[in-house]
């Protein structure tokens, strides 16, 4: 079994800094759900060759983790497309910077 990526774990983590830095925490969430899911593959690859460990069960922990790994990535997919988001370099676009800045200022004013 094989995790197919379509976002590297670089890329991930520039979409989790883009989404920190300029308070749009949705994109960024789905990134950390990414990582986790690759993390637990990689756990359930582990313990699929530890002897005594029944196959069965890590095998259908990992195909599970397969399929919602695929789900995430054609949602992250999806939200970038949706918010504008460059995806070679994975910047924020302006628009949604400006507007994240003119709603922090605002709510600072108050």
């Amino acid at each position: 079994m094989h995790l197919q990526k379509r976002f590297s774990d670089q890329e991930l983590e520039q979409i989790v800094e883009e989404a920190t830095i300029y308070m749009c925490a949705c994109p960024g969430q789905v990134a950390v759900q990414l990582r986790s899911l690759r993390e637990l593959f990689r756990y359930q690859s582990r313990c699929e060759i530890e002897p005594g460990n029944d196959l069965r069960v890590h095998r259908t922990i990992a195909e599970a983790t397969l399929r919602a790994h695929a789900l995430m990535e054609e949602c992250m997919e999806r939200v970038l497309e949706i918010e504008g988001w460059d995806r070679t370099t994975l910047k924020m676009p302006e628009g949604l910077r400006r507007k994240r800045t003119e709603m922090i200022e605002r709510d600072e004013g108050m």
